[in-house]
């Protein structure tokens, strides 16, 4: 039901259904069926607003990737990526298309992961619900008009909220599946209404594919200065990825997802995710703007029925509220999604612990090493079952969409920092003068103000203090920060209890760190933290 259905239907694809589809609408029609099937409701300013149920986060550990001949010695198999049988698969893949038969109605869309032409992947999604449909057509790259009529997937995506799987029979943990499959290029997703799952498969996927061309794939935001200096953030899930690379000032490549060739540093998405919760339109003017805007899509942000204004404060229905807009919704966003290379590198941490500076420079070595660790706080609300801040690692950043062993991406990072003399800086985006639940969370007018100085090459001119237990460089004083929140020691009332939290998180970074040791050079595993002597 659309004019704009590609030459090769689902029947090339030997899927089978009674559905009437609907290929590549457009966002009005999708709203329109969206809230004619009781999906949504518009709130007053326009954009839809949704709930996602009892999936409020990724499902981490339902996610799982079949283990065949194609991913046996490639997966780095362990906690973040579980294995499923190919037996288990077959069994689950019948009952998806036995389902998809039954369906009255299947919304189609033909997307790009990836905004650089030779380096991005084509891929089909099929959803039961028309607001899937419109979430997925808003994060990732929309094809033209020609590209569509000749659209030929280089892997399909079923995504089936209404869909139980059965642990005995499909070799899964719960009613919820995240099924991948490399060889026959296939995601199954069953028995969850978060839309994130959809995005995060296709990013798992560009982090499998894009590694053996010698392109870095990021879980990071991306923007570019006034003078075309690129500048990359890393970061978990809350840790501020969004929020900073919305700046009016610097040109937006994107928000989460990217990619660095030898070229560009090119956006997976041509949308953004960004969290609701609390939404300030003072902090963030940007963002704050597209809750206003028909074509967003809200999830689990609370409404009154009545008016149908928002309140952006209230978390009854999830602290994990998240927003979803195409990325031309921010003013100052690339026209194409790409930039050059970059020239500053930021990694974002959200301590809670309160230990960590509010900003530090890296050599490469402390860059790897930081990286390999990404070290931060889950934020709650992410994941299923996070209820508060909780310090975890998660190697290079997004350990559970990293399929192949993090120290290939780890290399490649680091190869890159040395061909392009790239800036390195570690962000503490978390807490200050005392950990979680004492201290208090790093003012952001700080934390903008200490990245301007580093993007715009300034900090690199400050005097620097070598810290005792990271070894990394702290400035002593940056123009416009107050300088007593730069030595997170002295924010804290009780310096003995800070200098033991510190030991306390320096044993946790090595111990983490030895799965990596035997992988990385001798000046990587020198970059390690250390506790003084006189702690």
């Amino acid at each position: 039901m659309s004019d704009r259905i590609p030459d090769a239907g689902l029947e090339a694809q030997g899927i089978e259904t009674r559905a009437t589809l609907y290929w590549n609408l457009v966002t009005a029609r999708l709203v329109e069926a969206a809230v004619a099937r009781n999906e949504g409701k518009l709130s007053a300013d326009g954009p839809l607003v949704v709930e996602t149920g009892k999936h409020t986060g990724r499902s981490a550990q339902d996610k799982f990737i079949v283990r065949d001949a194609e991913t046996e010695s490639v997966v780095w198999w362990g906690k973040s990526n579980r294995a499923m049988s190919p037996e288990h698969f077959a069994a689950l893949k019948a009952d998806f298309m036995a389902a998809l038969k039954d369906k009255e109605n299947l919304f189609i869309q033909d997307l790009f992961g990836g905004s650089q032409p030779e380096n991005r992947v084509r891929v089909r999604m099929i959803n039961e619900l028309a607001w899937h449909n419109l979430f997925i057509r808003t994060m990732l790259v929309r094809p033209d008009e020609s590209e569509l009529r000749s659209f030929v997937a280089d892997y399909t995506i079923i995504d089936l909220p209404s869909f139980q799987a059965d642990p005995a029979r499909h070799g899964c943990r719960s009613e919820t599946v995240i099924a991948v499959n490399f060889t026959e290029k296939l995601i199954l997703i069953g028995g969850t209404k978060y839309a994130g799952e959809m995005k995060k498969s296709v990013f798992g996927l560009l982090n499998y594919l894009l590694p053996v061309d010698g392109v870095m794939p990021m879980h990071c935001s991306a923007n570019i200065g006034p003078e075309g200096d690129t500048a990359v953030f890393f970061g978990l899930s809350g840790t501020g990825k969004t929020t900073l690379s919305a700046d009016a000032s610097r040109t937006l490549i994107g928000d989460d997802e990217h990619g660095w060739s030898d070229t560009a540093v090119f956006n997976f998405e041509g949308g953004c995710y960004a969290k609701m919760i609390r939404l300030s339109a003072d902090a963030e003017p940007e963002i704050f703007a597209t809750t206003k805007r028909f074509g967003t899509v809200l999830e689990n942000v609370v409404m009154d029925q009545v008016t149908r204004q928002l309140d952006l404060h209230d978390a009854s229905l999830a602290e994990n509220s998240r927003g979803a807009y195409p990325i031309d919704f921010i003013p100052n966003a690339s026209s194409d999604n790409m930039g050059p290379v970059p020239r500053n590198i930021v990694m974002l941490t959200a301590d809670a612990y309160g230990v960590l500076p509010p900003i530090s420079k890296l050599t490469p070595d402390q860059a790897m090493y930081h990286f390999l660790s990404g070290y931060t706080a889950r934020v709650a609300g992410t994941e299923i079952g996070v209820t508060e801040p909780d310090a975890t690692f998660s190697t290079c950043f997004g350990a559970p969409f990293m399929p192949r062993h993090p120290s290939v991406y780890g290399n490649l990072l680091k190869e890159r920092i040395a061909k392009g003399g790239v800036d390195c800086w570690l962000v503490n985006t978390g807490w200050t003068g005392g950990k979680y639940g004492i201290g208090s969370r790093m003012p952001i007018k700080a934390t903008r103000a200490l990245l301007n100085a580093a993007l715009d090459g300034s900090l690199n001119h400050a005097e620097f203090r070598t810290d005792p237990n990271f070894g990394f460089k702290v400035p002593i004083s940056v123009p416009g920060v107050d300088s007593a929140i730069l030595d997170p020691r002295e924010t804290w009332p009780n310096k003995a209890e800070y200098d033991a939290t510190a030991a306390k998180l320096v044993d946790l970074f090595v111990e983490n760190f030895a799965q990596f040791a035997e992988h990385v050079d001798e000046g990587v595993r020198q970059a390690a933290p250390r506790t003084p002597a006189t702690a």
